[in-house]
């Protein structure tokens, strides 16, 4: 009997562990489920039921496999090791299969079960399988991690051009064990369920991720390099919470613009291209995670940057977290997340910057918000995006590169239709004014605030601030 433990890779389809398994005998799949940690780790309440809800449908195929699947309780990881030595006693299992996660804790737990069953004398095999390339086998001539994204990029392609990961199928129907099944539990204790809306609107399973993933391909990626930062349409894949939850393999992903794109993945069709670049801007995040742990442990990636002196401003920061700011483009984002759970990746980068520039607030405040709030929360992806807006990470903006929220707004919500849809007090002004609305006149509107900062003078606050930390840094 082989143990695989599930995690954030809830599929049949594609899965190392749960495949290699299936090879070696009779398989248990079991998932323990650890509030505690999660809540610990800033896990939204969107993102803990979509993959509870993910975790009921894979139960529904493991079930017509003869799988069983044994839903374990532990408050926290360091649970872990025990329960699972327990659970593998009880059903006298010789080997446990699991795919490795790349976050310092993720990586201190699976070592601890790793050493755990070796010192039982049992087997423990892991695997290479929610990212493309083994963590730290894409290195530069002097064996170090790149720490600048195009450099890694084109390392990526060599290897791709030497060959493609292929996708494996899923385990075949076993014989019955007669190993009784546990049920996933409606709820996870400590979070609220989803709404009835955030459920439609990111419906739970391989077969749903997989329909996505084909509109995708067949009728949005070939205009995906122009689409992609307009948030008034639909034009980017939406498949990050399929991603982040493990519900597609990111070799599955890539596939798929392959078949697209007659077969490349760094030439022909833009839209594909561009695609598989942010395919691998995910990778490149994760292996930055492993190469570089302080960036998972509350630092700045660029140690000049590492003391910037961030204002204290606890009513413009919950201005922000509630889309209150007087800005438009900003607000429309940030309600949109707390609707929905996702927020369209242009306005992440538009309100990260915002945050730490305009305002010049700490990018931590804005790291674990959206962390508490996204479906996708991904430490990596998070991390590196937030450290990118404020020119504190790797590969990041220069610090002297500021968005103005009023400019992009104009430019990639022309009619201001996004606005219009989140930000309903204002919905009657003109395209002329509803990104940047009348103050004080006549035509102003009561109940939408007045902006919360100046824009122009706040970047030269922010220019001045960047530019003295620079060198004092060097001096």
């Amino acid at each position: 009997m082989q143990l695989c433990w599930l995690r954030n890779d809830l599929r049949l389809h594609d899965n190392h562990a749960l495949w290699h398994a299936s090879q070696s005998g009779p398989v248990v799949v079991v998932c323990l489920l650890t509030p505690s940690t999660w809540l610990e780790h800033d896990d939204a309440p969107v993102k803990v039921d979509f993959w509870r809800r993910n975790l009921q449908q894979l139960g529904e195929q493991l079930k017509a496999l003869n799988i069983p699947l044994r839903v374990l309780n532990g408050e926290n990881w360091a649970t872990a090791a025990q329960q699972l030595q327990d659970l593998a006693t009880e059903l006298n299992a010789q080997a446990l299969f699991f795919n490795n996660e790349y976050g310092a804790h993720e990586q201190q737990r699976d070592d601890a079960v790793a050493d755990a069953f070796s010192a039982q004398g049992l087997t423990c095999q892991r695997f290479t399988d929610l990212i493309l390339f083994k963590p730290g086998s894409l290195l530069t001539q002097s064996g170090s991690m790149f720490k600048v994204y195009s450099q890694f990029r084109k390392q990526a392609y060599r290897r791709l051009h030497n060959g493609l990961p292929t996708c494996l199928p899923a385990p075949k129907e076993q014989s019955a064990t007669g190993i009784q099944a546990d049920a996933v539990p409606e709820q996870i204790a400590g979070y609220q369920p989803a709404s009835s809306q955030q459920q439609s609107l990111w419906p739970a399973g391989e077969a749903a991720a997989n329909e996505r993933l084909a509109l995708f391909a067949e009728q949005i990626m070939a205009d995906y390099d122009s689409a992609r930062d307009r948030p008034d349409i639909d034009g980017t894949s939406r498949l990050s919470a399929y991603l982040v939850s493990g519900v597609l393999s990111p070799r599955q992903c890539l596939h798929a613009a392959l078949a697209a794109n007659q077969g490349e993945f760094d030439s022909g069709n833009p839209g594909a291209v561009t695609w598989v670049n942010e395919l691998l801007w995910r990778e490149f995040y994760k292996h930055i995670l492993v190469c570089y742990p302080r960036v998972s442990k509350h630092r700045a990636f660029r140690p000049d940057m590492q003391h910037i002196p961030w204002r204290d401003d606890s009513q413009s920061l919950a201005a922000w977290q509630q889309g209150r700011t007087g800005i438009p483009i900003i607000d429309a984002a940030m309600r949109q997340l707390l609707s929905t759970g996702w927020m369209h990746n242009r306005l992440r980068m538009l309100t990260a910057m915002f945050l730490t520039k305009n305002l010049l607030i700490d990018w931590q405040h804005g790291e674990r918000w959206f962390m508490q709030h996204l479906i996708d929360g991904d430490l990596a992806a998070n991390n590196g995006g937030w450290q990118w807006s404020a020119s504190t990470g790797t590969d990041s903006a220069p610090y002297f590169r500021i968005f103005n929220a009023v400019t992009q707004a104009r430019k990639f919500d022309p009619q201001g239709d996004f606005i219009r849809t989140w930000v309903p007090e204002i919905s009657h002004l003109s395209i002329k004014q509803i990104h940047q609305p009348p103050v004080a006149d006549l035509f102003a509107t009561a109940t939408y605030p007045a902006p919360i900062v100046d824009l122009g003078q706040s970047r030269r606050r922010a220019l001045q601030v960047f530019k003295r930390q620079g060198e004092q840094h060097d001096s």
